[in-house]
C-alpha cells in the first residue's frame, strides 16, 4: 500500500460535537481532517469514528499515527 500524503505534520485539534465523523486516510481531502471522497479509485478508505459526547479531539494530521483516526505524536519523526 502506497504511503497516505501528509495534510499537515501537527494534529487538528477540533472540539467535535456528538455524531458520526470520516476521518481522511489518504491526506488528498480539502475538507481535512475529514474525507470529502477523494481517495475515490485509491488504495486508501477513511475511518469512520463515533464521538458520543462533546469534546476536543486530536485528529491524526500527518495520516501515519499508530492510533488513526487520533495523533499520536508521530507527526515529530518524520
Amino acid at each position: 500500500m502506497p504511503d497516505p500524503k501528509i495534510a499537515q505534520k501537527s494534529p487538528f485539534v477540533i472540539t467535535m460535537q456528538p455524531g458520526k465523523y470520516y476521518w481522511c486516510a489518504c491526506g488528498k481531502s480539502a475538507n481535512q481532517p475529514f474525507c470529502d471522497g477523494s481517495h475515490k479509485g485509491s488504495e486508501f478508505s477513511p475511518k469512520m469514528e463515533e464521538i458520543t459526547e462533546e469534546k476536543k479531539i486530536a485528529w491524526c494530521g500527518c495520516k501515519h499515527s499508530s492510533t488513526k483516526p487520533f495523533c499520536d505524536g508521530t507527526h515529530r519523526n518524520l
